[in-house]
């Protein structure tokens, strides 16, 4: 067309400006939109509109190597409006894209190191497995066999104790050290019979219980097992922060393991206790059902004893031994293990579940007392009967005996 011959002129100013215009879109934002707009004679304005997205790095990789195998791609450059008082013209014309394919694998590259960065910025997770398998450890000998592996205590809680194995060279002891990475594991063990393992793959814990179960007694039939996960990042803004399932800290170390150790070993007893009681209430709840259908119930009086006997040691065990309402040293010390402490409490619910048993508790011991008034009076009923029967006999006998004298006398 004759029209186009008439802006020829202009045309390699105006490539050159859109190369500049494309390569500097593609590098500073992925979904650009630009329009220049130029005045050229003829009162003439030319309107060039690009619009270049990407939504994707696999996109990316597929237009930079399609660019590589045809170097004579080219990215069309679209007038959509020659607005002008004497002509109207639609043209199009191709540009080589030999400098965008660069671009686009330098800003690949810059977000690929991006991303490598925020990846190594939170270090592997540390697995955390709590185990509950007998009621009572003698620490003690435990201490005297593994003395190569025990950590000496930092507080005066005597009813745990910590164990360190692997490379003790790299131990996260100092202040702002990280375990996640490292071949250091660790094994809280309490008292009351729970044991926490820390950064121990599951193929190794089995040989870390039999440490701890020849010096265990009152082995359950049944071992209850809680997971969880804790997660370092150095670059955190605060000290702690909490998810699903984990809990992400700026670093891990020993009084870090014995704050997280002290909750999950309360949180998993707890759990044993609560499933105890539930059979109790589940027994009574049995019971209840008979003595409605029936109106009696054949409980003997040696049974019933037993069940006063284990829900008085379940209650004195919670409070006792587990020390649940006992506030962890570390923590008295330490605000940031406070915050550990309290946030873990609550994640694990141990004071609702502690209040949820007391109340199981509170129905076991209203039926105890119940079913106790029940047989003791039947025991006052054969004790009044048996009073009775021998009232009779003895009136029986006198009768015999009077009769007895009046027939002699006769």
């Amino acid at each position: 067309m004759k029209s186009v011959t008439a802006i020829s002129s202009s045309i390699p100013r105006l490539n050159k400006a859109f190369r500049t215009l494309f390569t500097h879109s593609t590098t500073t934002n992925p979904c650009v939109f630009h329009t220049l707009s130029r005045n050229l004679q003829n009162s003439s304005t030319l309107t060039f509109s690009l619009i270049v997205q990407r939504q994707s790095h696999s996109l990316n990789h597929s237009f930079i190597s399609s660019h590589k195998k045809q170097p004579n791609f080219a990215m069309s450059k679209c007038i959509s409006s020659i607005s002008s008082s004497a002509h109207t013209v639609d043209w199009n014309d191709a540009v080589s894209c030999s400098e965008i394919g660069e671009t686009e694998e330098l800003a690949l590259e810059r977000e690929e190191d991006d991303d490598d960065a925020s990846a190594t910025a939170v270090k592997p997770y540390i697995p955390v497995r709590a185990f509950f398998f007998s009621t009572s450890v003698d620490l003690r000998s435990l201490v005297e066999q593994s003395k190569q592996n025990f950590v000496p205590p930092s507080s005066r809680m005597t009813n745990y104790v910590v164990l360190r194995f692997g490379d003790t060279k790299k131990a996260p002891s100092a202040l702002g050290a990280n375990l996640s990475g490292s071949d250091c594991c660790y094994m809280v063990v309490f008292q009351y019979g729970s044991i926490v393992l820390f950064n121990v793959s599951d193929h190794e814990v089995d040989g870390y219980l039999k440490i701890v179960e020849r010096h265990a007694s009152g082995l359950l039939p049944e071992m209850r097992k809680d997971e969880y996960e804790v997660r370092e990042k150095p670059t955190l803004s605060t000290w702690m922060q909490g998810g699903l399932d984990y809990i992400m800290l700026q670093y891990m170390n020993i009084d870090g393991i014995r704050t997280i150790g002290s909750v999950l070993g309360q949180s998993i007893a707890l759990d044993y206790y609560v499933r105890q009681v539930d059979g109790m209430v589940a027994e009574f709840t049995d019971i209840n059902r008979g003595m409605e259908k029936t109106g009696t119930f054949t409980m003997e009086r040696k049974k019933l004893f037993q069940l006063v006997g284990k829900a008085n040691s379940n209650l004195a065990d919670v409070i006792l031994k587990l020390g649940l309402f006992e506030r962890s040293d570390i923590a008295w010390k330490d605000a940031k293990y406070a915050q550990i402490w309290e946030y873990l409490r609550d994640e694990f619910e141990l004071t609702q579940r502690f209040a949820s048993l007391d109340f199981k508790l509170k129905f076991v011991e209203h039926n105890i007392r119940f079913l106790q008034e029940i047989l003791q009076n039947r025991k006052s009923d054969f004790l009044e009967w048996l009073i009775i029967i021998l009232i009779g006999a003895e009136i029986l006998i006198s009768v015999y005996d009077i009769a007895h004298k009046s027939s002699i006398a006769l």
